[in-house]
C-alpha cells in the first residue's frame, strides 16, 4: 500500500521531492539562500500545516546542508570568524523557534519578515552597481544570528537570506558570506530538528528522503558556482531573489 502525503502517492511522486530538493539547493548553494523557501513553498502548496512543513523541511536540510558545508569548505568559501561567530547563536535560536511554533501559528510574523527582506533585496542590487571595499565585518553577529535561526524555525526558511543578506550588505565577501552561513545552516537545522523530534516525533520520512536525496546531489555544484560566479551579477542575482520571494510570500500573507 502506498503511503500518501496529503492526496499525492509517494511512490508515485517522490521524484517531485527529489528535483524540488535538487532545484532548491542548487539555488541556496551558489547564493546562500532560498532552500527552505523553495521546499516550504512546495508543502504548503500541498496543503501541510506550518509546524509540519518546518519540522520536515528541517529534516531534510540536515541532510543537505550537511553536505553543502563539506562542499564550500572544500572551494574554500568559509570564513571560520565568520562561521564561530555565528555558530551558537544561530543554534540557539533555531532550537527556540522550533519550540515556540509547535505552540503558536508563525504565519502570523511573515508578512513583516518579508517586507523587511524586500528591502535588503533592493538595498544589495544597488550595492552590486555602486563601487564599495570589500571588507569582513563580524560585529554584532550574536543577535543576526538569533534572529535569523529563530525565525527560519518559525517560518520553515528565512536563515540565508536574513544573515547571508545582511552579512553582504555590511560589505562581507559574497562568497564568504554565503560560504560560511551556508556551513553553520548544517547546525542551525539539526538543532530545529532535534527539536521538532521531541515535540513531534518523525513524520513523513519519504519526503524527507527525496528532498534530501535531491539536494545532496546538487550540493557540490552549488558551492562550485559560488566560488566561481563573478562578483556583480552574483550580488544581483541575490537581490533578485531575496525581492522576489519576499514578495510572494508577502502578497500570499496579506491574501
Amino acid at each position: 500500500m502506498p503511503t500518501r502525503f496529503g492526496f499525492l502517492p509517494m511512490d508515485q511522486d517522490l521524484w517531485i521531492y527529489v528535483v524540488a530538493g535538487f532545484i532548491a539547493q542548487l539555488i541556496d548553494g551558489a547564493l546562500g539562500m532560498a532552500y527552505g523557501i523553495s521546499a516550504s513553498s512546495l508543502l504548503v502548496g500541498l496543503g501541510v500545516p506550518p509546524a509540519l512543513v518546518s519540522s520536515t523541511v528541517h529534516a531534510a536540510e540536515c541532510f543537505t546542508t550537511g553536505a553543502s558545508a563539506i562542499s564550500h569548505h572544500a572551494f574554500g568559501n568559509i570564513s571560520r570568524d565568520l562561521f564561530r561567530r555565528l555558530l551558537i547563536p544561530g543554534v540557539i535560536g533555531a532550537a527556540l523557534g522550533a519550540y515556540v511554533l509547535t505552540s503558536i501559528d508563525g504565519e502570523v510574523i511573515k508578512p513583516w519578515v518579508s517586507a523587511y527582506l524586500m528591502i535588503m533585496g533592493l538595498v544589495i542590487v544597488l550595492k552590486a552597481f555602486r563601487p564599495f571595499p570589500t571588507r569582513e565585518v563580524n560585529t554584532r553577529l550574536t543577535p543576526l544570528a538569533f534572529v535569523g535561526s529563530f525565525l527560519d524555525a518559525v517560518g520553515g526558511g528565512g536563515w540565508g537570506p536574513i544573515v547571508a543578506t545582511n552579512l553582504i550588505v555590511r560589505g562581507n565577501s559574497v562568497r564568504h558570506a554565503v560560504g560560511s552561513v551556508n556551513a553553520v545552516e548544517f547546525f542551525v537545522t539539526l538543532s530545529a530538528s532535534v527539536t521538532f523530534f521531541l515535540s513531534m516525533g518523525l513524520q513523513n520520512w519519504q519526503v524527507i528522503a527525496g528532498l534530501a536525496a535531491g539536494g545532496m546531489l546538487a550540493a557540490p555544484l552549488g558551492a562550485w558556482l559560488a566560488h566561481r560566479l563573478p562578483h556583480r551579477p552574483m550580488m544581483v542575482m541575490v537581490g533578485v531573489l531575496v525581492f522576489g520571494i519576499s514578495l510572494r510570500t508577502l502578497w500570499r500573507s496579506l491574501a
